[in-house]
């Protein structure tokens, strides 16, 4: 049976996984844990970092001639939208982006 493990650990697990640039099924196989946990501990711990990401602040712009807009996230993603798009859509797209 395999032991308890605190929460801590669990973050830094996560974190490790993320990094490693494995799949879950992968890193759960080599570090030797249930994968169900695992993902379990993945999803919690990104949505925690969901919950702590600063909220996207979008500002008034006046448009002139062009009909493609662009956003650049702090992450250096691009995202270009036409004239018209809905702002919240937008919104969650670069929130999206910036995770």
């Amino acid at each position: 049976m395999a032991k308890q493990v605190e929460k801590p650990e669990w973050v830094r697990v996560a974190e490790a996984f993320g990094a490693s640039g494995q799949t879950q099924r992968e890193f759960a196989l080599e570090q030797g844990v249930r994968l169900s946990t695992l993902q379990s501990w993945v999803y919690r711990s990104r949505r925690a970092e969901a919950a702590r990401a600063e909220p996207v602040r979008l500002l008034p712009v006046q448009v002139a001639t062009e009909s493609v807009l662009e956003v650049v996230a702090a992450s250096g993603a691009r995202v270009r939208f036409a004239v018209g798009t809905d702002v919240a859509y937008v919104a969650l797209l670069v929130a999206a982006l910036g995770r």
